[in-house]
């Protein structure tokens, strides 16, 4: 099954670039940037990394984007997801940015995306990977400030394919930011959003009814709702799961508790990705390697999974076809 998993070529739908932030080089930028930090050591922010719940990560996860300033700090973080990609095979990822969290710092937007458009057109010459970029709301900050920063998205579009919506769940539902993504979708982006994470499946319906999204983020919760998840199966919804973000967030008390097996089996349609990777002890692999051993995933769930990655795509249908032709191939 191991093999099985390294050999599959897939997509990465889920994936926040700043919560790539692994702890060598959050030191290295901390010291380049002379950027204070409230740890000693690697091996103090690795066990800094036990958390109870979303806000006691998001906590930590923006004290770590502090050290992101230059444009060559966003090229460095997303250059070193790019030598993720090549070792697990992801050779189409579609990742989130949070500019939010650092132009209210004063680092500029345009610092941001260009240091992460130019590490991923690098990593598209050197290795062949695709990549679309989303650029999310903060859901705890207001939908005012949601429509300042989509006013400095339009100047990128070309590069920007879509919009999303993550950071704090609880307490900040997807009907707060109907308007602004009504904009977004009339300035043509696509639309996803996290919903159904922590909070509970009325947020997915909200997302799904009020901000007319193209893919779930997460959407777990949609097993407690029987008609949810008879309508999700109906669309064939995407919904981007991350298991071991669900485990180290104890949305799941465990591996074993996890219901990707469920929905999966029910017919949904689900990719798995890997999130915060640096923060939730593994990329894309490790998170497959994890269901293997705790669930009872078969070598078709994982080949219906790494299609499904490529299906729910922000890609061309020529492309879609390319890619699924590389799994088939990869089966021979």
């Amino acid at each position: 099954m191991i093999d099985l998993i390294q050999k599959l070529p897939k997509a990465e739908l889920h994936l926040h670039i700043e919560g790539s932030l692994e702890p060598e080089l959050m030191f290295r930028l901390a010291k380049k940037n002379n950027v204070e930090i409230p740890y000693d050591s690697v091996e103090d922010v690795r066990a800094a990394y036990n958390f109870n719940n979303l806000q006691s990560f998001l906590d930590i996860y923006y004290a770590g984007a502090n050290v992101l300033l230059t444009k060559d700090d966003f090229y460095d973080l997303t250059w070193e997801y790019i030598l993720k990609c090549v070792e697990d095979n992801v050779i189409h990822t579609e990742i989130f940015f949070d500019p939010q969290t650092h132009t209210e710092r004063g680092v500029p937007f345009e610092a941001v995306i260009t240091g992460i458009k130019e590490a991923l057109a690098d990593g598209k010459e050197k290795y062949g990977i695709t990549s679309c970029i989303i650029m999310c709301f903060l859901r705890h900050l207001s939908q005012e400030e949601a429509f300042e920063t989509l006013e400095q998205a339009l100047d990128y579009k070309e590069d920007i394919i879509g919009i999303g919506l993550d950071s704090s769940e609880l307490g900040n539902p997807p009907s707060k930011f109907k308007d602004v993504f009504k904009k977004a979708k009339e300035e043509g982006f696509k639309l996803v959003a996290h919903a159904g994470e922590e909070a509970d499946f009325s947020y997915i319906y909200e997302a799904l009814d009020l901000l007319n999204i193209n893919r779930i983020d997460h959407g777990v919760q949609s097993i407690k709702s029987p008609e949810l998840m008879q309508r999700l199966k109906d669309e064939q919804m995407p919904l981007t799961v991350c298991p071991n973000s669900n485990i180290e967030l104890r949305v799941f008390d465990n591996y074993k508790g996890h219901n990707i097996k469920e929905l999966l089996d029910y017919g949904l349609n689900i990719s798995v990705n890997s999130d915060d990777p640096a923060y939730f002890k593994g990329y894309v692999n490790q998170n497959f390697i994890n269901l293997h051993e705790n669930l009872p995933i078969t070598e078709e769930d994982v080949i219906t999974l790494v299609k499904n990655s490529f299906k729910s795509a922000f890609i061309s249908d020529e492309l879609k076809e390319d890619y699924l032709a590389r799994v088939d191939a990869a089966l021979q």
